[in-house]
């Protein structure tokens, strides 16, 4: 039988150029405003933290440390 990725979070470690998966999944959790990214749209994340984020807006605030984290 074929498992399904859907509705399961990936794990990921993050690169300077890319991502590897650690373990299969459809989406990971952003970790400025909580929300659900699908792995095939996520563009922004910080290598030194190893989180993803929802945008560029939400990659900055982790940055500059503002707004409320989950």
């Amino acid at each position: 039988m074929l498992m399904s990725n859907s509705a399961r979070p990936a794990r990921l470690h993050y690169l300077a150029n890319g991502f590897r998966v650690i373990a299969p999944g459809d989406h990971v959790i952003c970790a400025v405003s909580g929300g659900r990214i699908a792995v095939d749209a996520l563009r922004y994340w910080s290598v030194a933290r190893q989180e993803p984020y929802a945008s560029a807006e939400e990659a900055a605030q982790a940055m500059h440390g503002v707004g409320a984290r989950v």
